[in-house]
């Protein structure tokens, strides 16, 4: 059964409390039942994480390459655009990273439309709220099968 890892950023404990216009009102407990339930439907099994603390987060990337996780998506808040500390612990990996954004990061301000997680990651999916995540997970298994 492939696995696939999906890691939430900083902050993203508090969804559903945090900027509703952007973040809508879903909470980071509803997005996860919402990625376990469709990974059931689809076959597959997932382990959730999130952290606001960047070192954790690495660590974390580094299990899962140890693990030997199939793909990870990866909402990595605002560590996304500047962490090259995220970037290069996930450049370790060796599957296919799916990065994904609850809002549309291109249609805010100017600080978030770089992400230094981009250039390595297999795509990018943004602005589709909790359906991001599972996008994340469909485009993640089907980057799977094109990689076998």
């Amino acid at each position: 059964m492939k696995k696939i890892l999906f890691l939430h950023g900083v902050n993203h404990n508090m969804f559903g409390k945090r900027d509703p216009v952007q973040y809508g009102t879903v909470t980071l407990d509803e997005i996860n039942q919402k990625i376990e339930k469709l990974a059931k439907e689809l076959g597959c099994a997932v382990e959730t994480f999130q952290t606001n603390h960047e070192g954790e987060m690495c660590e974390k990337i580094h299990q899962a390459h140890l693990d030997r996780v199939d793909a990870v998506v990866i909402n990595a808040g605002a560590w996304t655009h500047y962490s090259y500390a995220l970037r290069d612990a996930l450049a370790i990996l060796k599957v296919p990273i799916i990065e994904a954004h609850m809002s549309n990061i291109h249609a805010r301000e100017e600080f978030r439309h770089y992400s230094v997680i981009a250039p390595i990651a297999k795509g990018q999916i943004a602005g589709f709220g909790v359906h991001t995540y599972l996008l994340g997970l469909r485009a993640a298994l089907e980057s799977i099968r094109e990689n076998q």
